[in-house]
């Protein structure tokens, strides 16, 4: 395995960490103290978890695989439509009820697990090439952290130029990412 191909998977690992990053960029709200180290804490929660989802797939070996392959889908698509219904909701209540981005640990904790879990099958990618187990870990956390960071800051900018109905937006972008892996899952 050469590094171009392990720098493509750790880019495909992250594309659902920068969408979410988007997602809460687009609903932290100007002049919130808490929102930039919030995403900081966010993008290494992402990066921490992408890095060891991969690592936990390879020394688990098939057997553990095999079942999160099988419960994967599911795990992530009730994750994030909860999130991401949540936000929906909130969305269509009156302004002054409006909720900021939400930046509390258990929250990044949880949107964590739901856009890695499909990087623990990715570990088993890696069984035929253990000397390359360790750089591909620290290129997918190290690329996962980054587009993460890109996404919220990219989402920050993006609000200053449009009036965009962020919680509605981010909440339908949360329950796309998860009707996505819910499908990659169960029909690839």
């Amino acid at each position: 395995m050469d590094l171009i191909t392990i720098i493509l998977i750790a880019i495909g690992l992250a594309m659902d960490c920068f969408v979410v990053s988007i997602a809460q960029g687009l609903n932290a709200k100007p002049g919130d103290k808490k929102r930039d180290g919030g995403a900081i804490i966010m993008a290494i929660l992402f990066g921490l978890f992408q890095g060891v989802m991969p690592l936990i797939g390879y020394f688990g070996g098939r057997l553990f695989v095999d079942f999160f392959d099988r419960y994967a889908p599911w795990i992530a698509l009730v994750l994030l439509a909860f999130i991401g219904g949540k936000m929906i909701i909130e969305s269509f209540e009156k302004k002054e009820q409006k909720h900021d981005a939400n930046w509390t640990i258990p929250y990044l904790l949880m949107m964590a697990v739901a856009t890695s879990i499909d990087a623990l099958a990715t570990g088993v990618v890696f069984i035929p090439y253990p000397e390359k187990l360790w750089i591909s870990i620290a290129i997918i956390a190290f690329v996962s952290f980054a587009l993460s960071l890109v996404g919220y800051f990219l989402a920050r900018q993006l609000k200053k130029i449009m009036h965009i109905p962020a919680e509605l937006v981010g909440g339908v972008i949360l329950v796309a990412i998860g009707i996505k892996i819910f499908i990659e899952g169960v029909c690839f």
